[in-house]
């Protein structure tokens, strides 16, 4: 799942950078990288502790990105459906993370 909230927010990343919006492109492809490289980098641990640590920052990566949504729609630069579904799919996200960290 977060490897799908990462290419629709490569999309989004795509469109600031068709309007010159470099940096917010570059800050968008970073943060959304930022969750699924965190809970991969995380598997090759060798506590659960160190585990569960890499999870954390996959999960405040989703709540940067819950962040930069909200601040997009507001400058116009996405629409409120896509602000929404992003919305959702992070909320689904941070649940699952959570989950994950509880069962370890």
């Amino acid at each position: 799942m977060a490897i799908e909230i990462a290419d629709k927010l490569f999309d989004i990343a795509d469109d600031l950078e068709q309007r010159k919006l470099y940096r917010f492109a570059e800050q968008t492809r970073g943060a959304s990288l930022s969750i699924s490289n965190n809970i991969a980098e995380g598997s090759g641990s060798n506590s659960v502790r160190e585990f569960a640590n890499f999870l954390n920052m996959a999960k405040r990566s989703a709540f940067e990105n819950a962040n930069m949504a909200i601040v997009f729609e507001r400058r116009g630069l996405i629409n409120t459906e896509s602000r929404d579904d992003l919305l959702a799919d992070l909320e689904q996200e941070c649940k699952m993370i959570t989950a994950f960290i509880r069962s370890l």
